[in-house]
């Protein structure tokens, strides 16, 4: 048995975050790559939609020189022959601040020939920004 495309992804993405090692990630990247981090863009410009290989290792470079990757832990997942989704828990500390983030995301990915054609990644905005900003951001209640 083969082993799913998700696992080799995975690696090859960690190891470009963490190690700036992206080589293994690039060949793993469709050249029509359809990639997005829904997110505020405004707090972090790497967030949003992307096209192809380039745009996406430009992403890839642009996490990196932002966060480290301490810890992941996938809370579930669902594979299909040439799919993938995830909900995913990420330990990360914020290169300028130091700053430890918990975050909490949702993976959905497609792959053909064991290359990643389409990402989308949902991102726990809220919880994210009131790490960011270092305090609680407290909502007007809403009328029932």
């Amino acid at each position: 048995m083969t082993e799913h495309s998700l696992w080799g992804f995975s690696r090859a993405l960690h190891r470009a975050i963490n190690e700036r090692q992206s080589a293994d990630l690039e060949i793993l990247l469709d050249e029509e790559v359809d990639w997005a981090i829904y997110g505020p863009i405004d707090m972090y410009p790497f967030f949003g939609s992307r096209r192809g290989k380039a745009a996406v290792m430009e992403v890839i470079r642009q996490i990196a020189d932002n966060f480290r990757v301490h810890r992941f832990e996938r809370e579930s997942i669902m594979l299909g022959v040439d799919t993938a989704a995830s909900m995913m828990r990420y330990l990360l500390t914020a290169l300028d601040s130091e700053k430890p983030i918990s975050l909490r995301t949702a993976h959905f990915a497609q792959f053909r020939a064991g290359r990643l054609t389409n990402l989308r990644v949902l991102v726990d905005t809220f919880d994210l920004v009131e790490q960011t900003v270092g305090y609680p951001i407290h909502l007007p209640r809403m009328a029932v």
